[in-house]
């Protein structure tokens, strides 16, 4: 871990407000005697058992908690709480509610998003199978452009923008299954959603992640978790303490607040998880560091002669703990239509439209093969797709139809440079033998109903949307 000179503010992304608690701080107790059992302990450990207490990931700068003087004194009896305030002196302990982090991960920098789930995930409001891929590119608007994929490297599945430039677990919450972890194409696997972000003209990938799952991370990376084994389990929960302490403390970027490497606090996603140091981090979940009410930024280091006591004052703080808001690291899956029920298929990866599609015959049916991805009808009141020969429209109030290019134009007026050359508005199509809905004009009494305004927007309409139009869309055979 290294100390950042240049800290700047940020405002979390999609988060709601949540009046969190904050337990009454208690002042940490101070050790004066701390300074020489932890300095004598750490040259005799030194000595005696190198292999067992070797930093992680170096030295560093001795500033605050060393690592080792930590070690020394758990197995000399301390608890987390003596060793913190022999490090910290005159800070307090508070406690946070539940609440998530963004992480910059700066091996990504430059490169666009590639990652699945063996359980399957979700982007842009859909689901998408087990294994399948999604590729994000970051939008100047704060979107992505998102493009799913059989596998890392298998054919385009679909294709489409959102304003949600991240992809999702999923099922919410913290402490998901290996099964729902993101991993990366070619990479590691990460708990909890990633997402993509611009900075400047540069991309960013980012790890928006449940506190607790982020230390889970952490812990293993910056300290040896089979210290646990050798009577130091105490170290481990401090480390704990002063980690999240530190994470919190920091603002790093306007899109992330801290980052994975040892400029920040290492962070590898779930590849080093351990059992013994997750247990540190529960055991402590929540409690943080504070200088007069801020969250401080808790530095340390492996310092091998076992650190003093640091001036908290020289260190920076961050926000209250009652400033923090809760977000929500996943989405709720997105509710179908009524009409046609969701499929296996479909829960899988296959959109409302996709099933409607394949039900009516797909390329050999009346409207032929695709000729675009799918695309938001007006006010995000439902999807439709354009195919060589017709257009499949799908809303929650009518669920997925069939419409002829004139129906979609009173939709989406703009929509005229998309059709094809072939475009009219009343293509005359021969319906397939099998059963399936027919392709016609607004006024044909045998036809479809037109949504109406009122649908697109998603309100409640009374009676027949179109009172010449017969009640199904189905022959009445």
């Amino acid at each position: 871990m290294r100390p950042n000179a240049s800290i700047n503010r940020r405002t979390g992304r999609g988060t709601r407000r949540r009046a969190v608690p904050v337990i009454r701080s208690v002042p940490l107790p101070v050790l004066v005697s701390g300074t020489v059992l932890a300095l004598a302990g750490a040259i005799g450990l030194w000595q005696i058992l190198p292999g067992q207490i070797a930093p992680t990931v170096g030295a560093g700068h001795g500033r605050g908690m060393s690592q080792v003087g930590a070690f020394d004194n758990a197995r000399a009896g301390w608890s987390a709480e003596e060793i913190l305030g022999h490090y910290y002196p005159g800070a307090d302990f508070g406690q946070i509610g539940p609440t998530t982090i963004d992480v910059r991960l700066q091996a990504q920098d430059d490169a666009t998003l590639d990652t699945f789930a063996a359980a399957g995930a979700q982007v842009a409001g859909r689901m998408i199978g087990p294994g399948d891929a999604a590729h994000l590119t970051p939008l100047p608007d704060g979107g992505a452009n998102v493009v799913v994929t059989a596998g890392c490297d298998g054919e385009v599945l679909w294709q489409d923008a959102t304003d949600d430039p991240f992809v999702y677990p999923i099922g919410a919450g913290a402490g998901r299954p290996a099964e729902e972890h993101l991993t990366l194409c070619g990479g590691t696997a990460y708990r909890g959603a990633l997402g993509v972000a611009l900075e400047g003209e540069s991309y960013r990938t980012v790890n928006q992640v449940d506190l607790d799952d982020y230390l889970a991370g952490v812990l293993p990376a910056e300290m040896q978790a089979n210290w646990a084994d050798q009577g130091a389990f105490e170290a481990l929960r401090a480390q704990a303490i002063a980690a999240r302490s530190y994470a919190l403390a920091e603002t790093r970027y306007d899109y992330a607040r801290t980052c994975d490497t040892t400029d920040c606090q290492a962070y590898p996603g779930t590849v080093k998880e351990d059992s013994r140091s997750t247990e540190a981090v529960a055991a402590t979940s929540g409690t943080v560091l504070l200088r007069r009410g801020q969250i401080l930024r808790s530095e340390y280091s492996a310092a091998p002669d076992g650190g003093r006591p640091a001036d908290i004052e020289t260190f920076a703080v961050g926000p209250a703990p009652g400033d923090f808001v809760e977000t929500v690291p996943a989405p709720a899956v997105p509710a179908a239509p009524a009409q046609p029920d969701l499929t296996i298929e479909a829960l899988a990866g296959e959109s409302v439209i996709d099933t409607e599609y394949r039900r009516i015959g797909g390329a050999d049916s009346a409207v032929g093969e695709p000729i675009g991805p799918e695309m938001l009808l007006p006010q995000r009141a439902g999807t439709y797709r354009l195919y060589a020969n017709g257009v499949i429209v799908a809303t929650e109030t009518l669920g997925a139809q069939v419409v002829d290019f004139s129906t979609l134009l009173q939709l989406v007026p703009d929509v005229g440079d998309q059709l094809p050359a072939t475009a009219s508005g009343r293509p005359g199509l021969r319906a397939p033998e099998i059963a399936g809905p027919q392709v016609v004009s607004p006024g044909d009494p045998q036809g479809m109903q037109i949504p109406s305004d009122a649908e697109v927007r998603g309100e409640p309409v009374h009676g027949p949307v179109n009172p010449a139009a017969a009640p199904s869309v189905y022959d009445g055979e």
